[in-house]
């Protein structure tokens, strides 16, 4: 059962793979900004993942994110996620992401839980018009 309080953590290294230069959100070798959007989802949905139901998933609908300091290739990021309201389908996560000097990203994260084979074939339907 989903119910607020829910937490996650999730690190990862800093690796030329999630900067901004490899990823095109800019042109520095630090830690990027949807590196850092991915690994909150990644965090919130690993959180939740075990109170699912069987055939359950989550899909993200809106993130609102403030990245506040860059983290340079070689350190860890940290994402923290709190689950902070449930309605009904509907989930809410704070976040709070570091590096190892600090506070570099917050925000908030909206997803919604889905049947996946459901959601997939609703999906995959939308082939059809191209």
């Amino acid at each position: 059962m989903l119910n607020a309080g829910i937490s996650g953590e999730e690190t990862i290294p800093v690796t030329e793979a999630n900067t901004a230069k490899t990823m095109g959100s800019g042109s520095l070798e630090v830690f990027a900004t949807p590196a850092m959007i991915a690994l909150i989802e990644k965090t919130a949905r690993n959180s939740i993942s075990p109170a699912l139901e069987e055939g359950q998933t989550t899909v993200g609908t809106s993130l609102n994110v403030q990245h506040l300091a860059a983290t340079p290739v070689g350190m860890q990021v940290t994402a923290k996620t709190t689950l902070v309201e449930v309605d009904r389908r509907r989930l809410v996560f704070s976040a709070a992401v570091y590096d190892e000097t600090g506070l570099i990203g917050k925000g908030t994260h909206e997803s919604f839980v889905v049947d996946a084979d459901k959601f997939k074939a609703k999906t995959n339907a939308k082939a059809k018009y191209n």
